[in-house]
């Protein structure tokens, strides 16, 4: 099928300059992300799933433009024209080492996500999953604390709904950027395993220069998130891995429900578990 997006800025980048309609077909796990390197950080397991193999195959889809990006140091001067092209370049280039099947750039300002009535961000993400037919999609979490990240969450939910319900996704996973998932109960959680290929995660993250160079070490925040919560998974056990990035499962509104709803399922089930251990523990010892 012949792709059509909404904005004339968009770019699609095949890393082996395979046809891109072949391309998007042999997606099998599609991550969506508001920003340039919103991929890296928090769908580094669907890119190690699918790193040289035949039968997986990961696309990114940037929604957003780039244009306000943080930024000092040798990038201060930028422009936001010249910064919407230099991070362009730096996920294509993040494409390229980490063996993508596709990244899509879809150039909208993040007013245009954030705004629930325009249209055209879900139009794009509809023909885009169409296009893809993914088993798996990660995208930000409903408990994230940046704007952008949770309207674009709630964009893909409506794009996944307009499916036909055998062509949506097997599981849509809601992935942790500006806010940890740790608080979720544990039963709560979807764990996902990093452990594999540390120098391609710290490559990928590494190339994104105008954000690490210009004031903001994501590298290694990132590396030391995901060591963290390998470490503090499990209070009575080894650790069972290097690396973990926990994930908020939002398959079960793939058919329907409140995203509002789901997310206060979450909370309250934390603020319950935290409120049982005190009663709990809170409670004196009878003299025998």
């Amino acid at each position: 099928m012949t792709l059509k997006l909404s904005r004339p800025g968009h770019d699609l980048f095949v890393p082996d300059a395979a046809d891109a309609a072949a391309a998007l077909s042999r997606t099998t796990h599609l991550a969506i992300g508001a920003h340039q390197d919103d991929l890296e950080f928090m769908a580094a397991h669907g890119i190690v799933e699918c790193f040289q193999s035949q039968e997986r195959w990961f696309t990114g889809v940037v929604v957003t433009d780039g244009a306000g990006s943080a930024r000092d140091f040798e990038y201060a001067a930028h422009t936001a024209e010249q910064m919407k092209s230099v991070r362009r370049l730096e996920q294509r280039k993040a494409a390229f080492v980490g063996e993508y099947s596709a990244v899509l750039q879809l150039d909208h300002p993040s007013a245009h996500v954030k705004d629930a009535a325009d249209g055209t961000v879900v139009s794009d993400l509809l023909a885009i999953l169409q296009a893809t037919r993914p088993e798996l999609v990660y995208t930000h979490n409903l408990a994230d604390k940046h704007d952008t990240h949770v309207a674009l969450a709630l964009r893909v939910l409506t794009a996944c709904r307009a499916l036909q319900p055998d062509q949506r996704p097997k599981r849509v996973i809601g992935c942790e950027v500006w806010r940890d998932l740790d608080w979720l109960c544990d039963s709560d959680k979807v764990a996902m395993p990093v452990d594999t290929h540390e120098n391609l995660h710290a490559a990928l993250l590494g190339v994104f220069d105008s954000q690490i160079a210009g004031g903001k070490r994501y590298d290694l925040a990132t590396a030391g998130r995901r060591r963290s919560h390998a470490t503090y998974s499990e209070s009575h056990a080894t650790d069972g891995h290097t690396g973990l990035i926990w994930g908020m499962d939002l398959t079960p509104l793939l058919a329907g429900g409140d995203p509002a709803e789901h997310a206060r399922s979450h909370i309250l089930r934390f603020e319950q578990d935290v409120l049982d251990r005190i009663e709990r523990l809170g409670q004196e010892t009878k003299p025998l």
